[in-house]
């Protein structure tokens, strides 16, 4: 087992997600009982489903946190092993790239024609 399993820390963590998780019960129980009343009415309801996923998000965060924690150690540690000196050629390797044209907006009569009509209503614009 790893030392230092538990943290104060951790155990803060826990007490929080826990107390939070009871809390959040503790009032879609009040909101059910509201619900339950002769005044009681959907929107009540809609709240005894919504505070126990309240009283859950804490808990989710940590687990989402830990979650990314982890894919980023992962992540660290890929790097470090693709960072590694690989020996060098024995030849140097050059590449060559192609010349390329550069590339016309005149080329295509349609796409010239836009370009002037927008040219004009720059025109008119700066008018």
């Amino acid at each position: 087992m790893r030392s230092g399993l538990i943290t104060p820390k951790r155990v803060a963590i826990a007490v929080v997600c826990l107390l939070s998780l009871v809390v959040c019960c503790g009032l879609a129980y009040w909101q059910w009982e509201r619900f339950s009343e002769a005044g009681g009415t959907f929107q009540n309801l809609g709240y005894v489903f919504q505070w126990p996923l309240f009283g859950l998000f804490p808990a989710f965060m940590v687990w989402r946190m830990r979650r990314l924690a982890a894919q980023r150690k992962a992540q660290d540690a890929a790097q470090v092993t693709a960072q590694e000196p690989v020996a060098a050629p024995s030849e140097p390797v050059v590449t060559v790239e192609p010349v390329r044209t550069p590339a016309h907006d005149d080329e295509d009569d349609e796409l010239a024609a836009y370009n002037r009509y927008l040219r004009d209503l720059n025109a008119r614009d700066q008018r």
